[in-house]
């Protein structure tokens, strides 16, 4: 009973319809502020077209573009929960449950959007943890996670838990992350080209475990736990005596328990000052059946030599008590350097930056 209070207390709406987003509750490092970029309704993950147009998946059926002028634009409608957008030689691709579109020359036709082509339709079509995240890698290959059709199970590994990566005509798909339970956010360092993760950790295992991770996969072939281990040494008390912990990679950073950590980015840009560059930002996403709620922040991995050596808050005030009334969920790195975040529950697009003037 008291998680579904808390659920409750955590989801309701907590600001008036129509009412201005209070983005004077958010708490930043010193120097950096906070604007609106774009209201969006339900906004997810981000990409950045070539010609500055920023295009916004849903979890509902409608993905959307702000064009470079502020324009907001609804592209396509009547999709299968298209949370997963990424962008490559002028396509704009589409990630449903079940399928990966792509939508071809889409800067040049915003207001007359083309006729979608599918890449894929090979994904499984369960809905528990079937929303995507999708970017292209270093390598050119489009990556795809699949998650955990269940909160704990032992699924079958050919189809759920792992990252998949494919060819941007839909060929040549592979795994190659397993044990996985759940990623919504990823991006490779930009110094080794090698991959880091999210993954949200399993749920009825007390307030304070398991842990969310941050997680390397320095090559493919590695195996992240699920189900049998969580965080870098806890074994599931359901499956974990089938294989122990040692057989697995540990996460490279252990954050904190049910903060659902979504999104990530490297910054790979120079607004921010040096110490920020090259650091891990991470969007969570915020708890759903903890008490107190923990999460809907925007926490910063810092990394020294490839490590994960510090974790700490770099902004937060979505969380007022039990209630939030928003909920971070991707982050995009701009050409000039400042950080956007998305908010699906507020329905915005914020833009940190990052110095005195107000125009920066």
């Amino acid at each position: 009973m008291r998680s579904l209070v808390i659920l409750f207390l955590c989801l309701a709406a907590a600001l008036p319809a129509g009412a201005a987003l209070p983005l004077d509750r958010i708490k930043l490092p010193t120097g950096f502020r906070i604007s609106l970029y774009a209201e969006v309704p339900g906004a997810r993950s981000l990409a950045l077209g070539d010609q500055g147009t920023l295009f916004v998946g849903t979890r509902g059926d409608k993905v959307y573009a702000v064009t470079a002028g502020g324009e907001v634009l609804t592209l396509y409608s009547g999709l299968d929960t298209p949370n997963g957008v990424a962008f490559r030689d002028g396509a704009l691709y589409v990630a449903e449950i079940s399928r990966v579109l792509r939508f071809d020359n889409i800067e040049s036709r915003l207001h007359s959007p083309p006729p979608p082509v599918v890449v894929s339709d090979r994904f499984p079509d369960d809905t528990h943890h079937g929303w995507k995240f999708i970017r292209f890698g270093p390598d050119g290959l489009l990556y795809i996670p699949v998650g955990a059709p269940c909160n704990i199970c032992e699924p079958d590994p050919a189809r759920y838990a792992a990252i998949f990566r494919m060819k941007t005509d839909g060929s040549g798909l592979e795994r190659y992350a397993d044990g996985v339970r759940n990623t919504v956010g990823f991006d490779w360092d930009p110094k080794t080209g090698e991959l880091w993760f999210t993954d949200n950790g399993r749920d009825w295992l007390g307030n304070n475990a398991p842990p969310d991770e941050l997680n390397h996969a320095s090559r493919p072939g590695m195996h992240f736990g699920y189900p049998y281990c969580h965080g870098r040494a806890r074994a599931d008390p359901e499956f974990g005596n089938k294989r122990p912990c040692a057989d697995f990679t540990p996460p490279a950073r252990e954050l904190g328990p049910h903060v659902a950590a979504l999104g990530m980015r490297f910054y790979t840009g120079v607004m921010f000052p040096a110490t920020y560059r090259n650091q891990v930002f991470i969007a969570e996403h915020g708890s759903w059946n903890r008490f107190p709620p923990l999460g809907y922040r925007i926490s910063l991995v810092r990394l020294r030599d490839g490590q994960a050596v510090g974790y700490e808050t770099f902004a937060e005030g979505w969380l007022r008590g039990v209630s939030a009334w928003g909920r971070p969920v991707d982050l995009l790195v701009m050409p000039d350097g400042a950080l956007l975040v998305s908010d699906d529950k507020a329905g915005a697009i914020y833009r940190i930056r990052y110095g005195r003037s107000l125009f920066q």
